[in-house]
């Protein structure tokens, strides 16, 4: 199944509350015929984007290919939380990767939160950052790591931004008796991820980077070359940022990150009282499920509700259904009010939760995988990426030497194992 298809209509963005409140480029032409460049990124999400940006503005001659419309897939659709640290905890990194670098790749996650910061001020992008995300836990087990764990960033990585949250305030700040604690982060914050996307795409188109939509890459060589339907590219580097739509391009990236569904709803706007009382201060919120919940307001107070199960590659026809049950069993109080959007997106998401830093060859790198928690990570990720091309690669090597399995039985089998771990998990989640 060819998901860059499967779910959505050539050259259109989805049915997204997103997509409407952007204001969208013009769009870019298709690439044709015989193109000659320094580096030729493909996918134009955030970490291509981000890639020929840094390129760009350090000298090179980029093409930039995406298959739909720059921010078309996970970077117009996410949740839109820009966190800090990894998607694995510090203590797990500590155990898999040792001391030293857990702390370098904590350093690496504060840089991303900064950069995608900077990129907004510098670009003059509209994207409407606010500060603060909750950590939300829905078993009271848990709080007691989760305030361990706060002190811990801040007593062995000195970062003073997180503080520990108790069942009282979390249920003040969040409005709901789901939630025992938890923690709250101020030097995460969220933003309207669309906008920001596009932002880089003017910003990049700006710099001076050839961008090409509806431009299906069907081949990447490991000398450069890239073709699509219609163009052939030649390029001295190649730089993959193609998260869950990889498909067949590179059966060793495949093996090592999948992609997977995810759905949001956006509610009727609220009355301010209730936007209020639902959350207070404009936080976000995530809380400690596997299938996670995950939620904000938008600047017109609606509710952005993040969650439910689905299996498959196929959206399913009623996702504002999927969603509402996870949603009103956090707020109830939500029971009689209308969801105006519904709209699903594909992400890539790897067996540790760790983004997928390669080397395919000398001429090709591939940056992908961040299992949910890239906005931050996969903007550092194209300059980290923009980065090796020029011959530094310190960074890069830190997040390439993270081990990242292959998934069980290739890109056949990983499917059903994924479902069957996933309806474990949800069942856990509710016992």
């Amino acid at each position: 199944m060819d998901l860059l298809n499967a779910n959505d209509k050539d050259g259109q963005y989805p049915a997204s509350y997103y997509a409407v409140t952007a204001k969208r480029l013009d769009p870019f032409p298709a690439a044709l015929g015989a193109i000659s460049c320094d580096i030729c990124v493909v996918g134009g999400g955030y970490s291509g984007l981000s890639s020929a940006l840094h390129l760009a503005q350090a000298g090179y001659d980029v093409v930039l290919l995406d298959a739909q419309r720059v921010g078309f897939g996970a970077s117009g659709r996410n949740g839109g939380q820009v966190g800090t640290g990894q998607r694995v905890g510090q203590d797990d990194l500590e155990r898999i990767v040792g001391n030293s670098q857990a702390h370098a790749l904590w350093d690496l996650s504060l840089e991303s939160v900064s950069l995608v910061r900077d990129l907004i001020m510098t670009h003059k992008i509209d994207c409407g950052w606010a500060d603060g995300i909750i950590e939300a836990d829905h078993r009271a087990k848990n709080v007691s790591h989760s305030h361990q764990y706060s002190d811990k960033l801040r007593n062995e990585y000195n970062y003073e931004l997180i503080r520990p949250v108790g069942c009282d305030e979390m249920r003040s700040l969040v409005g709901s008796s789901a939630y025992y604690g938890g923690t709250i982060d101020m030097g995460s914050g969220h933003i309207h991820p669309l906008r920001f996307a596009l932002g880089l795409a003017k910003a990049a188109r700006d710099a001076g980077v050839k961008i090409y939509e509806r431009s299906k890459v069907t081949s990447v060589k490991t000398d450069g070359k890239v073709s699509t339907d219609q163009a052939q590219i030649t390029a001295a580097k190649v730089i993959l940022c193609c998260n869950g739509y990889l498909g067949a391009l590179n059966k060793d990236v495949a093996q090592r990150v999948m992609p997977i569904n995810n759905f949001i709803v956006a509610t009727e706007p609220l009355s301010g009282d209730m936007a209020h009382s639902l959350i207070r201060n404009n936080y976000a919120v995530a809380d400690s499920k596997f299938v996670i919940n995950y939620f904000r307001l938008s600047d017109d107070k609606r509710m952005l509700f993040g969650g439910g199960e689905s299996y498959g590659y196929k959206f399913p026809s009623n996702i504002s259904k999927i969603v509402r049950k996870p949603m009103l069993k956090i707020y109830p109080q939500l029971k009689n009010t209308k969801i105006d959007y519904a709209w699903g997106g594909t992400l890539g998401i790897t067996m540790n939760r760790m983004p997928h830093f390669m080397r395919v060859s000398n001429n090709v790198l591939s940056i992908s995988g961040y299992s949910g928690h890239g906005i931050a990570m996969a903007t550092l990720a194209g300059k980290l990426a923009s980065q090796a091309v020029s011959g530094q690669t310190e960074k890069f090597d830190i997040l390439s030497s993270v081990p990242t399995l292959r998934f069980p039985g290739g890109p056949g089998l990983r499917t059903p194992l994924l479902i069957l771990a996933m309806l474990w998990y949800s069942m856990r989640d509710r016992l």
